[in-house]
């Protein structure tokens, strides 16, 4: 609370960063056992969750934006580059993983259409869009970019590494679907390990 009153960079205080984490959890919890709130649908309240920890990330995080700017003006061909080379191997990967599982567990079929059947009667469009502009962006800013940078200050690189993964695939339980967070698992080990790695 003083760090707040006299406008310090709460982004370094462990326990802000922990409490935003705790947030984050809650509300991405809700998300996945509920799926609606009120008039909003999975997806519009999934990206106002993301808008919400985000714009959280930012206010307590005051070197957060200046970090961001550097990064941006650093190497971005390289950066897109490597973007679009993980997301092909990642693709790559659940498409044998989809194989492996439909012949393997009797789960996986209803697991994988459960997923698939968050976009029923929603427009493509508009999940699309949502993606690309303010859940995927969002998403990496506050997971990665925040609470993976700064658990990582606080302690150390692997151990913020581990917290994020773990934060991050727990919260999919909620779903129920152990599909979906086999899927977050993979994902967040690749998205945390690529942030480590590269710090991007």
């Amino acid at each position: 609370p003083e760090a707040i009153a006299l406008g310090e960079d709460t982004g370094k205080d462990p326990r802000l960063v922990g409490a935003a984490g705790a947030l984050a959890a809650i509300l991405f919890i809700a998300l996945f056992r509920l799926r609606r709130l009120g008039p909003l649908d999975f997806w519009a309240w999934l990206a106002l969750n993301v808008v919400l920890v985000t714009g959280l990330a930012f206010i307590l995080d005051k070197d957060y934006a200046r970090r961001l700017k550097e990064d941006l003006a650093s190497g971005v061909l390289r950066k897109v580059a490597l973007g679009i080379g993980s997301a092909a191997a990642l693709y790559a990967i659940f498409a044998v993983g989809r194989l492996l599982a439909l012949r393997l567990f009797p789960f996986a079929a209803a697991g994988i259409g459960n997923v698939y059947g968050l976009k029923t009667g929603v427009p493509l469009l508009r999940i699309v869009l949502l993606i690309v502009l303010i859940i995927g962006p969002g998403e990496e800013l506050f997971w990665r970019g925040f609470f993976q940078e700064r658990a990582g200050t606080t302690t150390s690189r692997g151990f913020g590494f581990a917290l994020t993964l773990l934060l991050y695939t727990s919260v999919h339980l909620a779903s129920g679907n152990i599909m979906l967070v086999l899927a977050a698992a993979v994902c967040g080990v690749c998205w945390c390990w690529l942030y480590m790695r590269f710090r991007s």
